[in-house]
């Protein structure tokens, strides 16, 4: 990837007429041409406040979004085009570049592709799919089309070695179940000690196929623990999806 160093060489954008340095607001036109994420970063640049804190803002969503750092830039660029007329200068980019670098930075160091015990995805790959969807939806126009399946296996906490031993057996034989029912290529991670998710598309058989998993399941009861399987519906919203995601790993 090159480097990107912004000139002062400026860029209107046809049929949008951008604010004046001396504007306090963005029309209404000028908001909806804005790339996503950028909305904050265009209104600074209107209210000529807080300029470098909403690009460090949006160079860590779009980290988080799994956008590399060349379309984090582009956006910026249409961004200042749009609403001043301009490229974009110095401090902005450089604010924008530092945040995202820092939040790939802290992605990649927790990024762990599998759970070497039973192979299933780690949470951190499956928060990137989702923001993978997500993207995709974004880029087509399309809403998001898929759901959380979400197994859950409560364990007691237990200090035995034994009873550790016999939970790890337990999760590998439920993971075996769930791969026989979402055997195609839906995203099967583990969030939590003992709680799957598997990202599906939401068809007209997603119901059928989560009845068949809980009678293959039901007979799957350490302990007196009966395993749990419900339908979690994605937000609107990557961010959202994501506390979501979170939401269910604390749970």
């Amino acid at each position: 990837m090159g480097i990107f160093v912004p000139s002062m060489r400026k860029q209107p954008v046809p049929g949008a007429e951008p604010v004046t340095e001396r504007s306090r607001e963005l029309s209404e036109n000028v908001r909806r041409g804005l790339p996503a994420r950028f909305e904050a970063v265009g209104e600074a640049l209107a209210s000529g406040v807080g300029m470098r804190a909403a690009c460090a803002e949006v160079g860590r969503k779009t980290a988080r979004d799994g956008a590399d750092l060349g379309a984090a830039l582009r956006g910026l660029r249409s961004t200042y085009a749009l609403v001043v007329g301009r490229e974009p200068d110095y401090h902005a980019a450089v604010s924008l570049s530092v945040a995202w670098g820092e939040a790939t930075l802290a992605y990649v160091h927790q990024l762990s592709c599998e759970d070497p015990l039973t192979g299933l995805a780690s949470t951190a790959h499956v928060r990137a799919r989702l923001a993978e969807i997500y993207r995709g939806a974004e880029q087509t126009g399309r809403t998001v089309a898929h759901a959380v399946v979400v197994v859950d296996l409560p364990l007691p906490a237990t200090g035995e070695l034994a009873d550790r031993f016999g939970d790890a057996l337990w999760m590998v034989k439920l993971t075996e179940t769930v791969r026989a029912v979402f055997s195609g290529n839906e995203t099967i991670g583990r969030v939590g000690g003992s709680r799957l998710a598997v990202l599906v598309d939401r068809s007209d058989v997603l119901g059928h196929r989560v009845g068949l998993l809980r009678e293959l399941i039901e007979g799957l009861d350490p302990r007196g623990q009966a395993v749990r399987v419900w339908i979690e519906g994605l937000p609107a919203s990557n961010d959202a999806a994501v506390s979501l995601l979170d939401e269910l790993t604390r749970g």
